[in-house]
């Protein structure tokens, strides 16, 4: 398959696309903290944005998966004067949109709506920051739910395994 040329509009964020793996620790007051394995995708296809998929697993002392942990997909989008808009999606019944800003290989991403279905945790708001570091793509996730204010809950250091991954 021929590799679609980036969309101009994404240069900014044009470091994030392949795929990532590593891991990460998380932790919140109503949960016992813990060790993840990550995967990262963010793909393209020529038009202006770019596809993102998550996956999550627990990981014991051994850095063996013992079992999935969150999923969630959706959107980059590069808008001018380097912002940045992203639309995610959880199969646990949340729709995340974020706004925010790039500068240079740093992203900071503020929620700005957050909906839920009827069955979904109480999950009002996040905060996120990712950032190229030595090649790497470190990230931080604060989270506000289960009546708990804004706080950190996950982060993590992925190392790129692929540079191109096809887009939706």
């Amino acid at each position: 398959m021929d590799t679609p040329e980036i969309h101009p509009d994404l240069e900014p964020i044009a470091f994030l696309l392949g795929r990532w793996e590593g891991a990460g620790v998380g932790g919140y007051p109503t949960i016992e903290s813990f060790n993840f394995g990550q995967e990262v995708v963010f793909g393209h296809n020529g038009k202006p944005f770019l596809s993102y998929v998550s996956r999550t697993w627990l990981l014991d002392e051994g850095g063996n998966r013992v079992r999935p942990l969150a999923t969630e997909t959706g959107f980059w989008r590069q808008l001018p004067d380097r912002q940045l808009e992203v639309v995610l999606t959880h199969p646990t019944g949340i729709v995340e949109i974020y706004v925010g800003e790039v500068v240079f290989h740093k992203i900071e991403l503020r929620s700005d709506v957050v909906a839920r279905t009827a069955t979904a945790k109480e999950y009002t708001a996040g905060h996120r920051i990712y950032g190229l570091v030595n090649g790497n793509l470190m990230w931080a996730y604060d989270m506000a739910a289960v009546g708990q204010p804004l706080q950190s809950h996950m982060s993590g250091e992925l190392k790129k395994v692929a540079d191109f991954v096809p887009g939706e």
